[in-house]
């Protein structure tokens, strides 16, 4: 026989009990079949910028590149690919020569093997990613 309610019109106390704990397990419930997420690396941001992963890049299938090679390539601008590549210059990815060539100044980059290992360990957490995301 079900208990008649308090004047007031509120539900036993034991009645909002029971309640609680049914709301409290069908919420554990649901939280059980919530998929979690996969750890994913944590990616190297410094290159995953694009126009630093295209410097980089492209350092890394030839020996060395001319400041100007490195604009047309990025098809940017002379400020851009100047801060892009002053950040990796500082976190000794790339290496940087200024010379004459006759009366002609020219700058000329290289990868670094630090720049090369970043790379490298960029370009596998990027196919962890790639292949978390399609066993999705």
């Amino acid at each position: 026989m079900a208990r008649p309610l308090p004047s007031h019109g509120k539900p036993a106390k034991h009645e909002s009990s029971i309640r609680e704990k049914t709301r409290a397990r069908a919420h554990d419930e649901v939280r059980e079949h919530v998929p979690v997420a996969p750890e994913l690396p944590e990616l190297d941001r410094l290159i995953h910028e694009r126009i630093r992963l295209g410097i980089v890049s492209a350092l890394a299938t030839n020996d060395s590149l001319s400041f100007n090679d490195l604009k047309r390539v990025l098809k940017t601008t002379d400020g851009n690919l100047s801060v892009h590549a002053r950040k990796l210059e500082e976190a000794q990815y790339i290496s940087c020569v200024k010379f004459f060539e006759g009366r002609v100044p020219r700058t000329e980059y290289r990868l670094t093997a630090t720049g090369r290992r970043a790379l490298a360990e960029y370009l596998d957490q990027m196919e962890e990613w790639i292949r978390v995301t399609r066993e999705e």
